[in-house]
């Protein structure tokens, strides 16, 4: 039987997103599901944790939708040592004797890391360099030049400071657009405050539409594989689309949307639309001055031919 939709995975702590991946494509077969396309929506490093959401079957057509979604994280920022990674992997390259005051933390934050940014990309990150990741030129010993980014950090929601022995420690929530760093924001926000830092602890609450109270384990996963249907733990293929409005089809609309052909005089808003027929997904469409043309397609049982 095939399965489309979504498993929110919570990641845990030493597991690569491709690992994710594997895992779960490795349940599915457990639960007698076959060669299903898996793929995840956003990578995780190894040492964060948190939600990683899985996309399965028609679902990985959606997958790229989640790279765009602002996400949330918690992070734990340790002041006085960076480290070439950024974060507890790496080697010490720089130190500092200067700890911020109490409540430092929270001004610079409100001053210089709220709204739109420049942010200069890890060096230890998957982008690609003519045609290479930059972590495996920095793995090689090369000196790696980052190109700044403009990213957005939506807002901050929790800043919990402490005393770590002699360091002092904060702890944060934020929310923010694609493409921000935590370990680059946690480098930056050490620096503003006039001396260095590294993440020591990093989870995210969020993706997109998808929330940590979503998650589940991967034990939790793969002993419900063992005694019970997989279905009950899989999210609907729409669950990835909770921010996009039904356009309800008839029978013909929807023959002629799976075929690729325009639909005219729509009376709905410009705008991303669900294009469904009864309770089954058709295709994602965008829909421009009342023509509606297809943006992604769904290869659905029970629509009508």
């Amino acid at each position: 039987m095939s399965v489309h939709g979504w498993i929110v995975l919570d990641k845990p702590l030493g597991l690569g997103s491709t690992q994710g991946v594997a895992a779960v494509k490795r349940v599915l077969r457990q639960g007698g599901h076959g060669k299903a396309k898996v793929g995840h929506g956003g990578t995780l490093d190894p040492l964060a944790t948190g939600v990683l959401p899985i996309a399965i079957g028609e679902a990985t057509k959606l997958a790229g939708r989640m790279l765009d979604a602002t996400k949330t994280y918690q992070f734990t920022v340790r002041f006085g040592r960076q480290t070439d990674t950024l974060d507890l992997e790496g080697q010490v390259v720089a130190t500092s004797a200067v700890q911020p005051a109490p409540g430092a933390v929270a001004a610079v934050l409100a001053a210089q890391f709220t709204g739109a940014i420049e942010q200069v990309p890890p060096a230890y990150s998957a982008i690609l360099i003519d045609g290479r990741r930059a972590y495996d030129r920095a793995r090689e010993g090369e000196d790696v030049a980052m190109q700044p980014r403009q990213v957005t950090i939506l807002r901050w929601d929790a800043i919990a400071e402490a005393d770590c022995g002699d360091v002092r420690e904060a702890t944060l929530t934020v929310t923010v657009s694609k493409g921000t760093y935590i370990r680059s924001l946690a480098r930056d926000i050490a620096l503003a405050l006039g001396t260095v830092g590294h993440v020591t602890m990093l989870r995210r609450l969020r993706a997109g539409p998808f929330a940590l109270a979503q998650a589940i384990s991967l034990d939790k996963l793969e002993t419900i594989a063992k005694g019970a249907r997989l279905e009950n733990v899989i999210l609907p293929l729409e669950a990835g689309l909770d921010d996009i409005p039904a356009l309800d089809l008839n029978p013909e609309q929807a023959r002629a949307v799976r075929q690729g052909r325009i639909l005219t005089g729509l009376p709905q808003s410009d705008g991303l639309w669900l294009a469904r027929s009864g309770t089954v997904s058709v295709a994602l469409v965008a829909l421009s001055d009342g023509a509606c043309r297809v943006e992604r397609g769904f290869n659905l049982s029970d629509v009508a031919e």
